[in-house]
Formats: C-alpha cells, sequence, structure tokens
C-alpha cells in the first residue's frame, strides 16, 4: 500500500491533486476501529443493496456510510477550531496549501499522479 500524503497541518490527506478530510485525531483506538468496522459493514451494505435493486435498503446503507464518516469527522462540522474553513473535496491547487503542494519532492510510494495539475 503507498504512503498517504498528509497536508502539515494534518486535516487533510491528498489524493489524485483533491484534499479529502482525515479522521479526527482525538478519537481513542477503540473507538476509531469501532466507527472504522461500522464504515466496512456499511460500504458492503451499499455494495449489496446495489446488486439487490432494493432501494430502501441502499438508501439506508448510505445513511449508515454517512453517520459513520460523520463520527470519524470526515463529514459534517470540522474537528479543528481554529476557525479555519474546511476544503474537504478541494483541489489542491486552488487551496492555501497549493504552494506547499507544488513545492514538494515526493518520495517514491507517495500518490502525486495528478492528472489535475
Amino acid at each position: 500500500m503507498a504512503s498517504v500524503l498528509e497536508t502539515p497541518d494534518g486535516r487533510y490527506v491528498v489524493v489524485r491533486g483533491r484534499l479529502w478530510r482525515r479522521q479526527r485525531p482525538d478519537l481513542t483506538l477503540p473507538e476509531r476501529d469501532r466507527l472504522v468496522q461500522k464504515l466496512m459493514d456499511a460500504r458492503r451494505s451499499v455494495g449489496a443493496a446495489k446488486r439487490s435493486g432494493d432501494a430502501g435498503a441502499l438508501a439506508e446503507a448510505r445513511s449508515a456510510v454517512d453517520a459513520a464518516k460523520h463520527g470519524l469527522g470526515e463529514r459534517g462540522p470540522v474537528w479543528w477550531t481554529d476557525g479555519a474553513p474546511d476544503l474537504n473535496r478541494h483541489l489542491i491547487r486552488n487551496t492555501p496549501y497549493a504552494e506547499w503542494y507544488a513545492g514538494l519532492d515526493v518520495a517514491p510510494g507517495l500518490n502525486r499522479a495528478d492528472p489535475l495539475r
């Protein structure tokens, strides 16, 4: 598995030139593991609902994914307290991280392939 490129402040990971919010750092390991397990279960349920064509089950499974992601801090209100905006899903080139990212000398294995640059 490739290493993950993290912003200097630890708020985001960079995937193909886009920022994705990281999990809350204040989660205990047992709580994080519990929420990740719920997320994986919910994602499996999404797949099963899609295969079965059950619209009600799909909506329920997607709601469970959303709840787990909110618990992990990847969605919903930001987990940091300094008033900085949420840049989740933004292209890094359009954010205050652009200069930092452009100046990186990324080691092999880190995801720097960026067709959007």
